[in-house]
């Protein structure tokens, strides 16, 4: 191969470096844009993380964007999408773009360093330059690397890429655990984005084509220190209103995961096989089927253990209680520590979320974590039990309040571990003092919120553990929010804020 004009002579990288034929064919299938050609029809949808990973791109603060979410939320769409926004809209050149997705291809079995040696591939055949020599000469490439965490040493390959070579990459995976488990050697190189189920305005996007613009801005925690704006979240305009209600109901009847809204035609038990299908099973039967030391975890245990955080969402058993119910289904002698580690585990798969107990100056507490499953509609698909949070389809099925009371404390809790850099937890009770649902921490403030989640409010009965918090100075709480059904409560005490869930779940 011969030198480009203005490129020092280099040895032939190719001859050092082959790839298998049929991964040769394989990548460039799924770089399309290399020869001119179009890539699959995307959603014409744009998800809020779809700005924010152009945003980190453009910004270059770390050569890294990791995208950290559960299975089926979006992640591989987002990274198409970006790249057809660089080709198209950005006039990126197409041979600057590597996309690979590591998703069980046989043809990578038994290959040495498969990253390292694909970007090699790329340089000679593709780029026609090395990483720097693009980047010296105002090119950059970009590299976008999907299902990264199929490969057990992904994080020392990228790392030795981005540490001698000026690149962008974009590393996107459904097995967050292990996509977590190689952020340490990446310390410094990288920033993150976790994706979550459809937001509230995302459903109203998605499902009926109407945008509102966020309340909360990114990195606009600051506002939750203002109560003046808990109070603008209760008075939307009419037609904002007629939307947010709108896709509170289809939240409600479905959850919150991409493909339930996508196809709204499709009935609700052929969604929710699926559901059960490639998220639940797919990460308790693959992401979590080895543990430390190669040690192999139970997958009945841990199809329990999610079982009973789908029961008790919202609230915080102890251990007692959940040990008891694992051994009479089981039959076994299942140990605390394990139950524990299972629901970590759960937690870092983004299956699950659970709320710490709040620890105040340094004091450790002993509560137990609090269970939110990260989208009721998991929940729905495993239980194989609807129960709509909506007002009115409560009002139809008035036997399911009870149940609805933990569950939307469940959706508060899951959709407050999602704000990115938010210090979420709960207040279990103590001696003195009752609990409070929730604590936000924010600097130095903190902000308590209690969920009522009833027909009807009693302003003191229902406000007597956020009373309780602000009444201690030490807390430094300037006031508390209390999230109910409906609108319009009102409570006497002017530093209790009433909002509806559907208004808190609407501000992002």
């Amino acid at each position: 191969m011969k030198a480009k004009a203005g490129m020092p002579e280099r040895p032939d990288l190719f001859d050092k470096v082959r790839i298998p034929a049929e991964l040769d064919v394989y990548v460039r299938e799924i770089n399309p844009w290399w020869s001119g050609k179009p890539g699959r029809v995307l959603p014409r949808y744009r998800r809020w993380a779809y700005a924010t990973l152009i945003r980190k791109l453009e910004s270059g603060m770390a050569p890294i964007v990791v995208v950290r979410g559960a299975r089926q939320v979006g992640k591989t769409t987002i990274q198409e999408q970006v790249i057809e926004h660089l080709v198209q809209e950005a006039r990126v050149a197409p041979r600057r773009i590597l996309r690979v997705s590591f998703d069980e291809i046989p043809s990578l079995r038994g290959m040495r360093e498969p990253v390292l040696n694909l970007v090699r591939w790329f340089e000679n055949r593709i780029l026609g330059s090395t990483l720097n020599e693009a980047a010296h000469a105002g090119a950059p490439a970009y590299l976008f690397f999907d299902e990264v965490q199929n490969l057990p040493d992904w994080a020392p390959q990228v790392k030795a890429l981005v540490d001698h070579h000026t690149v962008k990459a974009v590393v996107t995976g459904s097995s967050a655990l292990r996509i977590e488990a190689g952020r340490d050697s990446l310390a410094g190189r990288i920033t993150t984005v976790e994706l979550g189920t459809l937001l509230l305005r995302e459903i109203a996007g998605l499902r009926f084509e109407e945008h509102v613009e966020s309340a909360l801005p990114p990195n606009g925690l600051d506002r939750l220190v203002a109560a003046g704006f808990w109070r603008s979240l209760e008075s939307p305009g009419d037609r904002e209103r007629d939307l947010r209600d709108r896709a509170f109901r289809a939240f409600s009847e479905r959850g919150g995961y991409p493909i339930a809204h996508a196809h709204p035609d499709r009935p609700w038990p052929e969604v929710a096989d699926q559901l059960n299908e490639t998220v639940i099973r797919r990460v308790i039967q693959k992401d979590l089927r080895v543990g430390e030391r190669g040690r192999k975890r139970d997958p009945e245990l841990l199809e329990e253990v999610f079982r009973l955080a789908c029961r008790y969402a919202g609230q915080t058993p102890g251990q007692a209680v959940l040990l008891t119910e694992l051994r009479r289904t089981l039959k076994a002698n299942v140990g605390w520590q394990r139950v524990l580690s299972y629901l970590r585990f759960l937690d870092a798969a983004l299956l699950l979320k659970l709320v710490r107990p709040l620890e105040i100056r340094l004091k450790r507490s002993r509560g137990q974590p609090k269970l939110c499953i990260l989208d009721l509609g998991l929940r729905a698909s495993w239980l194989e039990e609807v129960v709509p949070l909506d007002p009115d389809a409560l009002e139809e099925s008035p036997h399911l309040s009870d149940l609805a009371g933990p569950l939307a404390e469940s959706a508060v809790g899951a959709f407050l571990a999602g704000l990115p850099h938010l210090d979420l937890a709960h207040f279990p009770a103590r001696p003195a003092e009752p609990e409070v649902d929730f604590v936000l921490t924010v600097g130095d403030k903190r902000i308590p919120l209690e969920v009522k989640y009833r027909r009807r409010i009693d302003p003191h009965r229902d406000t007597v553990g956020l009373r309780a918090f602000l009444e201690k100075t030490v807390y430094n709480a300037p006031f508390g929010v209390l999230v109910t059904m409906r609108e319009g409560v009102e409570i006497p005490d002017p530093r209790i804020l009433p909002v509806s869930l559907r208004s808190l779940l609407w501000m992002r």
